[in-house]
């Protein structure tokens, strides 16, 4: 699993994430500038998947939610670990369906989800560009049908995947700040 150590906090309580969308919008990339700029821990959920998923969709076979529940169930883990640590953390993650980010919140039920979005075309460029990666460019179409974006009572924000992963974590920022001070007794 890919780790990166936090360099220092930036807000009171930390927070965990989880930065979201369909393969391409730039979750890892910008999970781990969040993380570090929180000064929490980052991890990405493709370093959980079992073998059987990742030779699924790598054979271009989407995954069902069968597939899915052990991995999300894995992240869960890793968040509520997080969050009774104390020590938040950001974790790029697809959670495409409400009902995958109902599982999450279960798990951690503070967390806050970041959904990254991009047009088709972007995404397909970047997915057919991109070497080492066992998500082929052919499951896009599948992501995007399964994709719910955030509904009401859902604590995140979406942002359009086009702009640069910095820009990205400052809206991201700005959004939890927000967030922090709502939760705020006295407030």
């Amino acid at each position: 699993m890919t780790v990166v150590e936090p360099t220092q906090r930036s807000l009171p309580d930390p927070p965990c994430v989880v930065v979201m969308g369909v393969s391409g919008t730039g979750k890892t990339t910008t999970a781990r500038l969040l993380a570090r700029r929180l000064g929490v821990p980052f991890a990405d959920a493709d370093d959980l998947h079992p073998r059987a998923n990742i030779d699924k969709m790598a054979s271009g076979i989407p995954l069902d939610d069968r597939d899915r529940e052990p991995w999300l169930v894995a992240v869960g883990d890793w968040l509520r670990a997080r969050d009774a640590e104390g020590t938040g953390g950001v974790m790029a993650c697809s959670a495409l369906k409400r009902r995958y980010r109902d599982l999450l919140r279960t798990a951690a039920p503070d967390t806050y989800f970041l959904l990254l979005t991009a047009d088709r075309e972007e995404l397909l460029a970047r997915l057919t560009g991109r070497t080492g990666h066992f998500m082929p460019a052919a499951l896009l179409d599948s992501q995007l049908a399964a994709l719910e974006p955030l509904q009401p009572g859902e604590r995140g924000v979406a942002l359009h995947g086009s702009r640069n992963a910095g820009h990205a974590v400052e809206v991201a920022m700005r959004s939890l700040r927000e967030h922090a001070a709502e939760r705020r007794p006295g407030r």
